[in-house]
């Protein structure tokens, strides 16, 4: 893992009509007007965007941009947000960048990894009149209240088993959590040695500036209802899911589709939590030829 592995971003932050403040982080395209992305990472997060990505978006011509997410990397916690609060607080700052007027000729983009895949959707969902195309990768489906839904999710589920059970359950199990290494397959653990060494470099550095709450807040969420309707989608939505991803099991990208029956869905196979983003350039390449 190298310095070069996660984008040195223009940063700034944005202080919402609430009064908090939230991490903005910019890179690709320096074109106002030009295709804008906008990236919602995962638990945890700092918003910081790695390199391979940060530079197929200059290759492409694409603005990129990225939100932190209340309670990572020294922002302010957003206690009891949902995952269409968070959203909504990325739409908000699209506001104060002058790139939600109707009248500007750029399109949006926006890709979820991870945790950061509800966050994408609920995106999509605010602004059906804009964004036109949507990635997802290893992203959780809502929660129905069954045991099913923790089938396969290393860890005994982590920290969304306890969230399940309330705040203060998630709360006391953040004290004594501790990373399951069975979480990743042997092609994750190439890919943070290689191409996405910046997703790895980026946790730690969210745990390094204290993202416990963040992390608690965004499995509250997962596990409460997400706010917001998934019909109003009106962007193409692509679904790409690890078969052996150990984290979030490939029954939640089933249950996806099934939720948004027009979705294209992608299985990799011999893929897995981390490794499913060796699908994310090109579908980037993709997306953005499809815009013109």
């Amino acid at each position: 893992m190298t310095d070069d592995d996660i984008h040195r971003t223009d940063d700034d932050r944005v202080r919402l009509r609430s009064g908090r403040s939230v991490i903005v982080r910019t890179a690709g395209s320096a074109v106002k007007t030009a295709p804008t992305m906008v990236m919602h990472y995962g638990t945890p997060h700092t918003g910081r965007h790695p390199a391979v990505i940060a530079q197929l978006a200059e290759e492409l011509g694409v603005r990129l941009i990225a939100v932190t997410r209340p309670g990572f990397a020294s922002t302010d916690r957003h206690l009891g947000r949902s995952v269409a609060d968070a959203a909504a607080e990325v739409v908000e700052v699209l506001e104060e960048l002058d790139l939600r007027d109707e009248a500007t000729p750029h399109q949006i983009l926006t890709v979820g990894y991870s945790g950061g895949g509800p966050h994408a959707l609920a995106f999509a969902s605010l602004l059906p009149d804009r964004v036109r195309e949507v990635g997802v990768f290893g992203c959780p489906a809502p929660y129905d209240g069954s045991v099913e839904w923790f089938a396969g999710m290393a860890g005994n589920g982590g920290g969304l088993r306890p969230a399940a059970e309330g705040r203060e359950a998630r709360e006391e199990h953040q004290s004594s959590a501790e990373f399951d290494p069975e979480s990743f397959t042997a092609a994750d653990r190439a890919a943070l040695d290689g191409r996405w060494a910046g997703i790895g470099e980026d946790a730690q550095a969210a745990f390094a500036l204290g993202s416990d709450m963040g992390e608690i807040d965004d499995d509250l969420a997962f596990v409460a209802p997400w706010g917001f309707d998934l019909d109003r989608i009106t962007a193409r939505v692509s679904l790409f899911q690890a078969e052996d991803d150990r984290i979030i099991p490939s029954h939640h990208a089933a249950r996806l589709q099934r939720l948004l029956p027009g979705a294209d869905a992608h299985l990799l196979i011999d893929s897995g939590h981390v490794a499913v983003l060796d699908a994310l350039p090109e579908w980037m390449r993709v997306a953005v030829a499809r815009l013109s």
